[in-house]
């Protein structure tokens, strides 16, 4: 109930409430409070961190066929990954709306500060999905088959924290399977190949996760929930990272082989472990300040220069 909110967080909605202009004022306000709904929308799915998982999907699509597919399969696949991510941090932030509303770090998020209503991201939520699902009917049959098998760990995930430490890896999984959903869409089959490609960016991500999940540890225990730092410490999170990371460059080489792809990819998976190097180096004085940079910043290199690579590999080699 309103009445029960903390004075701050309930002042903080009411200023946001009334910073949307008047709708029926006049055209220029109706823009403008769009424009703020836009901005809250992009915030709730933190619309910026689609650059670590478009380049990989891009580049699965690229390794399926060693070329660069055309336009309208490239745009659906788009279409399909933006409705994917959408739908995951619309239903993340809905099954997690109590617990963000408990933790200091993310009570001003966009469900428990009150800017935005349950319903108002149940509806985007909805629309989210209706957009995967319509670019999968654009794109090879199978994929319109297989959707539910990729929308199911969104709504698993949330639900795997309060249960095993393993979470990390279902988030992994979570975005592990963009590029293998990317592959299929321009192949039309299910391969062994592209898994090597999703396990890879399943550990990439579980690493960066567990470090994430390093600033809630306090918080963590004190509720239950189940994380590598909050059952197992600092220490042991720094070095599952580590591992995570070294798996992900041992998948990443292991699919160079696999597909013959020549130097120029193999140089790209290594400058790619130079990176994830530097990221878990920057942290071996376990200072948490540096998380933004070191795992935000960082890994959105990570992922545009593999992009870079495979795309020059498949159009050199």
């Amino acid at each position: 109930m309103a009445a029960a909110r903390p004075a701050a967080r309930r002042s903080e909605a009411e200023r946001a409430t009334a910073a949307v202009p008047n709708k029926r004022a006049d055209p220029a306000g109706r823009l403008a409070g769009a424009g703020i709904y836009v901005r809250l929308f992009a915030r709730l799915i933190k619309f910026e961190h689609t650059i670590f998982a478009l380049p990989f999907a891009y580049a699965g699509a690229f390794l399926a066929e060693a070329r660069i597919p055309g336009f309208w399969a490239m745009l659906w696949i788009t279409v399909a990954m933006v409705g994917a991510r959408s739908l995951a941090m619309a239903l993340n932030r809905l099954l997690d709306a109590r617990i963000d509303a408990l933790n200091p770090r993310t009570e001003g998020r966009e469900i428990p500060s009150g800017r935005l209503s349950r319903a108002e991201v149940w509806v985007f939520a909805v629309l989210s999905l209706s957009v995967l699902v319509l670019a999968t009917f654009q794109l090879p049959a199978i994929t319109r088959y297989l959707w539910p098998l990729v929308v199911a760990p969104f709504v698993i995930y949330p639900f795997t924290k309060r249960w095993t430490w393993l979470c990390h890896l279902v988030l992994g999984a979570t975005i592990g399977l963009g590029p293998v959903g990317a592959w299929v869409a321009v192949t039309g089959q299910v391969t062994w190949q592209p898994f090597l490609l999703g396990g890879a960016v399943a550990l990439w991500i579980a690493g960066f996760d567990v470090i994430y999940a390093c600033m809630d540890i306090e918080f963590d225990r004190e509720h239950g929930i189940h994380s590598i730092p909050a059952d197992f410490g600092l220490g042991a999170a720094l070095w599952a990272t580590r591992l995570c990371h070294l798996a992900s460059l041992g998948l990443l080489a292991a699919l160079g082989v696999v597909l013959a792809r020549g130097p120029v990819f193999l140089v790209g998976v290594a400058v790619c472990g130079i990176l994830l190097f530097y990221e878990n180096w920057i942290l071996r004085t376990r200072d948490l300040t540096k998380v933004d940079f070191a795992f935000q910043t960082m890994n959105s290199v990570v992922s545009v220069v593999f992009f870079v690579f495979t795309t020059v590999s498949v159009l050199v080699e």
